[in-house]
């Protein structure tokens, strides 16, 4: 549903909930915008060779709201036509194939919002508080690091 104009939306939501894509898709909608990138992270059945059954995320919320907010003034000062940012990440256990994160970002033209998406999801990975553990079927489990990461 396209929503009127008005002041562009920084939205965040980190949630034990199911995560939509329509949800995330209609909060970035709006009548100036001729493209919607969106990014949707979901949970793969292996890594490494070894058979994963679910995901794992917990989070430190008020510091990740405030890294994605940094994220999102990074995101508006390098494509200044970006007008709507969605970020939904879930918490807790997320099964397989399962969204772990959806990313919406509106802008006129498609560059802008899929360079803004890839630039979000990568920042995300090596900023946000945020942590993952593997869930292994062989009772194993393991936390990851994101190659990404900048705090390690």
């Amino acid at each position: 549903m396209a929503e009127a104009e008005g002041d562009p939306r920084d939205l965040v939501k980190l949630t034990h909930d199911k995560l939509s894509v329509d949800t995330v898709s209609d909060s970035v909608t709006c009548p100036s915008c001729g493209a919607i990138s969106i990014f949707i992270g979901t949970t793969r059945n292996s890594f490494e060779g070894m058979k994963v059954v679910q995901l794992e995320y917990e989070a430190y919320i008020p510091m990740a709201e405030s890294e994605l907010r940094k994220i999102y003034a990074d995101i508006r000062a390098r494509w200044p036509t970006v007008r709507h940012i969605c970020v939904h990440h879930r918490l807790g256990v997320v099964p397989v194939t399962e969204a772990s994160v959806i990313i919406g970002i509106s802008s006129p033209h498609r560059r802008d919002s899929l360079e803004a998406v890839q630039y979000c999801i990568d920042t995300l990975k090596g900023t946000v508080p945020i942590w993952k553990k593997e869930v292994y079927e062989a009772d194993e489990s393991c936390w990851k690091e994101n190659k990404e990461c900048q705090w390690t």
